[in-house]
C-alpha cells in the first residue's frame, strides 16, 4: 500500500512540471519597445522596457485563467484600485541603494531637482527572445546614475514555462560593476517585486503610512474592502502581515478574482546572496522578497553590505508562479521550490 501511495505522490509532483503542449511564443514590438509573452494562445505578459520610465517590467501579468493580477496604475489606471507608489509598476528587478542611489524609488513623482539621488535601469538591447516548450528572454540593461554613467552591467534571463497547472517565470540576474568599484548596502527596499491587483491585497480598514530610507512619506489610504481577498503564507509558517521582516524559501498571496482562485508565489534560491531572502510583503499589494537587505528588516541584525569590484559579478535567480482554479497549499509550493532548485 505504501509503495503504491509513494508512485502516485510521484506521478502527481512529475506532472506539475510538465508543459503538455503550452508552448511558449514571443511578439517582438521594438518601436513599442515591448515583447508579449504567449503561452499557448493567451497572453502571459509583456516585458515593457519604455524610454519614458526608470526600469523595464513585466505588465500586466496574467493567470492562466485570464484573470490580471497586476495593479493597472500608473501605466493603466482602473476604477477603484490604489493610486499610491507610482514606482510599484508590473513585476520589476531592482534596489533602494546601489552606491548611494536609490533605484526602487524612482519615479516620475520625483522633481528634477532631486533626481541625482536617484538611479534608472536603460535597456541596451534583446539579446535572444526564442519560444518553444521554455521560452527564453535574454536582456542587458544598464543601471545608471541621473548623468547617465553605467555603475551596473545587468544580464537578465527570463525563462516562461507551463507546469501543469500553473505557469512560472524564472528571473535570472547577473549584476556586473561596469566603470569601478560597487557598493550594494542595506536596504528594505527590493529587490524581485510584483505590484498587485485590489483583489490580492488584504482587507484593512486603517490608513497606512510608510517612509523611505530618505525619510519620504508616503500615504496608504483606507477603501472599501469589496472583493478585497488576498492572504499571504510563508514557507516558515507566518501567513498575512506577519510575514512581513521574515526569511522565506517562498511566499504564496492567494486570493479570489471573479469568483476564481488564484495563488501565485515568489521563490527564491540557495545559491543567492542573503538566502533565505526578507520577504517586503505588505498587505497593501506590494509583494517583494529581497536578499540584499537584514538589519533594515530586523534591526537586532548586523548591517549587510555588498562590494563588487569593478568586473565582478553578483547573481540572483528568483521563480514566480501562478495558477488559478484552486488555492496553491505549502505542499506544492514545496515541491516548486525543489524544482528550482534542482534545475540551476
Amino acid at each position: 500500500m505504501k509503495i503504491r501511495y509513494f508512485f502516485i505522490t510521484a506521478v502527481l509532483l512529475s506532472s506539475l512540471f510538465t508543459s503538455y503542449s503550452q508552448n511558449v511564443k514571443f511578439v517582438r514590438d521594438d518601436a513599442g519597445r515591448k515583447v508579449d509573452v504567449f503561452i499557448g494562445d493567451k497572453l502571459f505578459t509583456s516585458y515593457r522596457y519604455p524610454a519614458s520610465l526608470e526600469k523595464p517590467f513585466l505588465f500586466p501579468v496574467y493567470a492562466p485563467n485570464g484573470a490580471v493580477v497586476t495593479r493597472g496604475y500608473p501605466i493603466e489606471p482602473r476604477k477603484g484600485e490604489r493610486v499610491d507608489h507610482p514606482h510599484h509598476i508590473g513585476l520589476w528587478f531592482n534596489h533602494g541603494n546601489v552606491n548611494g542611489l536609490d533605484f526602487w524609488n524612482n519615479s516620475s513623482a520625483i522633481p528634477a531637482n532631486r533626481k541625482d539621488q536617484y538611479g534608472h535601469i536603460a535597456v541596451q538591447k534583446i539579446v535572444k527572445a526564442k519560444g518553444g516548450r521554455t521560452g527564453t528572454l535574454e536582456v542587458v540593461a544598464d543601471w545608471k546614475d541621473n548623468k547617465d554613467n553605467t555603475i551596473l552591467v545587468e544580464n537578465t534571463k527570463y525563462i516562461f514555462k507551463a507546469s501543469g497547472t500553473g505557469w512560472i517565470i524564472d528571473h535570472i540576474s547577473t549584476l556586473t560593476a561596469a566603470n569601478g568599484p560597487v557598493t550594494i548596502k542595506d536596504n528594505k527596499e527590493g529587490m524581485f517585486a510584483i505590484r498587485v491587483d485590489r483583489a490580492f491585497e488584504m482587507p484593512t480598514n486603517e490608513a497606512l503610512i510608510f517612509t523611505d530610507e530618505k525619510g519620504n512619506p508616503t500615504t496608504v489610504k483606507a477603501t472599501d474592502n469589496t472583493g478585497v481577498t488576498g492572504m499571504y503564507v510563508s514557507s516558515n509558517g507566518n501567513k498575512g502581515d506577519a510575514v512581513w521582516g521574515t526569511r522565506n524559501k517562498w511566499v504564496i498571496l492567494s486570493g479570489v478574482k471573479d469568483n476564481v482562485p488564484v495563488s501565485f508565489a515568489i521563490f527564491d534560491n540557495p545559491k543567492n546572496p542573503g538566502f533565505p531572502a526578507y520577504s517586503h510583503a505588505r498587505g497593501y499589494g506590494l509583494f517583494s522578497v529581497n536578499n540584499l537587505g537584514q538589519k533594515s528588516y530586523d534591526p537586532k541584525q548586523d548591517e549587510v553590505v555588498y562590494n563588487l569590484a569593478k568586473g565582478e559579478s553578483m547573481k540572483l535567480m528568483h521563480r514566480f508562479y501562478i495558477q488559478s482554479g484552486s488555492e496553491l497549499t505549502p505542499e506544492k509550493a514545496e515541491a516548486i521550490f525543489n524544482d528550482f532548485v534542482k534545475t540551476y
